[in-house]
């Protein structure tokens, strides 16, 4: 059966993290031919495009730092010379960059940014001209809910999330015409395994977060998932330039 992305061909950064796989996963179930973009993680990357290709699906896998243009620049020049066109970018790389405010330097600062933000830029910036060429694209973008709730020793991060945001809104009014909507996925307290490396007290941390939910369980990569894959289908062509919050409840206004 054809999926909705049937004869698609999306990117997706940050392809290896839990986000980022689920994301890419589900584009290949929804039909779509996936570029698999990375940061030096081969074996994650090499094992997701097995998984999608055993599958049915078609995936590559390619490698580079975005927050290089000229790596980008590289990046997208292979991925149309294996694959085609990119009607859909997913652009979900990015860094958890936590350091208390009097602890952040400038060039801790510059990090997050170039990290966080930049990239999303550089990514966004050199796959749009084949995009408005054929009149339709597709651009999602992921935030996070703490660009609004706020947090201690996220100051660098959260404030990178704030501009992709705002990034996501320009893009849409400036892309609109072209065929071109661009949103924005923020997720909220989603269960990964690199939680395990960064909270102390996993159950506690579980409890806190479901005292602030509506909804109550944990996120799971795949909640994330399904609303990039909406966003990213015809049926979306009439939403562009919103944030779209996937938290449970979290964040109600």
């Amino acid at each position: 059966m054809p999926g909705p992305l049937n004869a698609r061909t999306a990117l997706v950064s940050g392809a290896t993290g839990g986000l980022g796989s689920a994301i890419a996963r589900r584009l290949a179930a929804d039909g779509a031919t996936v570029a698999l973009a990375h940061l030096d993680v081969d074996l994650a990357a090499a094992e997701l495009t097995a998984h999608i290709t055993g599958s049915g699906g078609t995936a590559i896998s390619l490698a580079a730092d975005l927050r290089d243009a000229e790596a980008v620049r590289a990046l997208c020049h292979q991925a149309h010379d294996q694959l085609g066109p990119i009607d859909i970018l997913v652009s979900n790389a990015g860094a958890y960059s936590r350091r208390p405010w009097r602890e952040t330097t400038p060039a801790h600062w510059d990090e997050a940014l170039a990290s966080n933000l930049t990239s999303h830029y550089l990514l966004t910036h050199e796959l749009t001209p084949a995009m408005a060429a054929v009149g339709w694209g597709r651009i999602i973008t992921i935030s996070s809910v703490l660009a609004t709730a706020g947090r201690h020793d996220l100051a660098s991060y959260i404030s990178a999330k704030a501009g992709l945001e705002g990034l996501t809104r320009a893009l849409a009014r400036e892309l609109g015409p072209a065929g071109i909507t661009v949103n924005c996925v923020a997720p909220g307290s989603i269960r990964v395994p690199a939680e395990d490396t960064v909270v102390d007290d996993p159950e506690a941390m579980t409890a806190r977060q479901l005292a602030r939910q509506c909804v109550q369980r944990r996120g799971r990569p795949e909640d994330i998932a399904a609303a990039v894959a909406f966003l990213a289908t015809e049926d979306a062509g009439f939403i562009t330039g919103q944030t779209l919050r996937v938290d449970g409840g979290w964040i109600l206004g």
